[in-house]
């Protein structure tokens, strides 16, 4: 929390930083210190605009930690701070709690009351230096959070993989479902998706699971027509799981195939075997 800061000049990289992708590991690189916002100003400014997240603060602040950083510093974002104006935010949050003397931010980064900040008054400010970053591009294509959501929500997971610089990954506790897949020879360790947070869309998966290759079923089960909610299956291979109660992260690599009924148990079962063979063989 800001609060927490100690004084001591910073070079501060300030950003959503939702993904923690290859634009902001470009904005992070060489910064001693990271300045994040929770929730991410839309949920507080325009509730029926925000985005459901790509990482929770928990997983945010675990990736940040790998990059090198010293500190992470996370504002609470209501709408007391989102009244600020540009000149305050970088009066008592740069200057004032962290004594930033260098600033880097991504070339769209905009901040202060109705977002009238934005990285020309940052640069025009003597007090500190100012990096600013231009978009990342990843074969043509733009590096953003958004773009990234919406390849995971389409379960293109490899695309958005390539954006990320990792494999996108989702976790949770294990859960007990039906036991179905048990009683088909394929018994999985079950995950219900945080709403608050990006799900790959309904399909069959390659993945990794607890360090094994796992074939990664999402939907609602249509074949036995439950009628319940979306879920997360995961059945290891070559594993003897019990994981009830434990929390599992899922590593997703590629998709297989689209979510689709069976006219039978028996040719569900069939398919199935085809998916953790060709699994076996994608996963490596």
């Amino acid at each position: 929390m800001l609060s927490d800061a100690k004084p001591r000049p910073r070079r501060v990289a300030v950003g959503e930083f939702d993904g923690v992708h290859l634009g902001h590991r470009e904005v992070i690189r060489g910064s001693d210190t990271v300045l994040t916002f929770e929730p991410h100003p839309l949920r507080v400014v325009r509730p029926e605009a925000a985005p459901k997240m790509l990482t929770s603060l928990d997983v945010k602040t675990e990736l940040i930690a790998t990059l090198g950083v010293r500190e992470l510093v996370v504002v609470p974002f209501d709408h007391g701070f989102a009244h600020q104006s540009p000149a305050e935010f970088v009066d008592q949050v740069l200057v004032a709690s962290l004594a930033a003397t260098h600033v880097s931010v991504g070339e769209n980064f905009r901040f202060g009351h109705l977002a009238a900040g934005d990285s020309v008054l940052l640069a025009a400010d003597s007090r500190f230096e100012t990096r600013v970053v231009p978009l990342v591009e990843v074969d043509g294509e733009i590096v953003s959070s958004s773009h990234i959501r919406a390849l995971v929500g389409a379960g293109e997971v490899d695309l958005a993989a390539r954006l990320l610089g990792a494999p996108f990954q989702l976790r949770g506790e294990v859960v007990r479902g039906d036991q179905r897949g048990r009683t088909l020879g394929f018994p999985t360790a079950n995950i219900v998706p945080d709403e608050a947070l990006v799900c790959p869309g309904h399909g069959i998966y390659v993945a990794r699971a607890d360090e094994a290759c796992a074939c990664v079923s999402i939907g609602v089960r249509p074949t036995f027509g439950t009628g319940r909610a979306v879920l997360v299956e995961a059945f290891l291979l070559d594993r003897e799981i019990d994981l009830y109660g434990h929390t599992l992260q899922i590593d997703f690599l590629q998709r297989l195939r689209g979510e689709r009924r069976f006219e039978s148990v028996d040719a569900l079962i069939e398919q199935m075997k085809r998916d953790v063979e060709l699994t076996r063989e994608l996963c490596g």
